[in-house]
């Protein structure tokens, strides 16, 4: 299993609707860098998918663009 990235945030809150919302939509994911938005834009939270996942995750990430992207 190898992980890839789908998706990168700046706000801890926003990186984990995305989570929870791909959790509901039954695709498993992670989230990479939790905690550092204090950081600011330097280092995002990265959110995590199984490479096997990748399309679905994407595809229902795209249909709400303005909100996940």
């Amino acid at each position: 299993m190898a992980l890839v990235e789908v998706a990168r945030f700046h706000s801890d809150i926003e990186a984990d609707l995305a989570r929870a919302w791909l959790a509901a939509e039954g695709v498993d994911s992670v989230l990479f860098d939790t905690g550092m938005s204090w950081v600011g834009a330097a280092i995002p939270v990265r959110l995590m998918v199984d490479e096997a996942d990748e399309d679905e995750a994407r595809r229902l990430l795209s249909r709400d663009r303005g909100e996940w992207a």
